[in-house]
């Protein structure tokens, strides 16, 4: 089984990204092909990247940047879960992102984002972008959510309808596909 990160973008008070996590880290288990972890970057709480050295160099100084690292290294695949913000993905991601360097190379990466009327697509386009330079490899199968609170019940469980249940599926097959090739890469490092 191949081990796959869940990565929520949100970290502010009545946030509602964490739904939408719970909602995939579901369907990932029961796809069968994924030993599956929930990041939450609230509770990781990471403060604006302060380390003193490049992190290409991985000579982390601080505890929380050591963990950081851990959790992100031992991942083969990645979901990012991620909201929109004016016109992007969420500010806690990118400090996430750009914390390490190394960590994140030659990993699939899936990508799900809610929204508004454009179900989260600018920031899952500029997530895309940012995620290339990493060296990971972001697949074209995603997942969107366009006016996603609709699917929030009153247990503050996301609810999702067949459509987007198929693309997840969709997207997970993808995502072990590429895994598979990118992990050949990774041992010939």
């Amino acid at each position: 089984m191949y081990k796959l990160k869940i990565i929520t973008s949100t970290v502010r008070e009545g946030r509602k990204g964490p739904a939408v996590a719970r909602w995939i880290e579901d369907i990932a288990r029961q796809h069968g092909s994924f030993e599956v972890d929930l990041l939450d970057l609230a509770e990781i709480n990471l403060p604006m990247m302060n380390e003193p050295h490049h992190p290409m160099l991985k000579k982390y100084t601080f505890d929380y940047t050591k963990k950081w690292s851990a959790m992100v290294e031992q991942a083969d695949a990645f979901i990012f879960v991620t909201a929109e913000y004016d016109y992007n993905y969420p500010a806690p991601l990118r400090n996430a992102i750009e914390y390490l360097s190394q960590e994140w190379e030659y990993k699939a990466a899936g990508i799900i984002s809610y929204g508004g009327v454009s179900a989260g697509t600018r920031a899952a386009n500029s997530l895309k972008g940012d995620l290339a330079t990493m060296k990971m490899v972001p697949i074209p199968e995603m997942v969107n959510f366009p006016f996603f609170s609709h699917n929030i019940n009153e247990e503050n469980v996301f609810v999702a309808n067949d459509i987007s249940h198929t693309a997840a599926k969709t997207m997970l097959d993808a995502i072990v596909r590429w895994t598979k090739g990118l992990i050949i890469i990774r041992e010939n490092l």
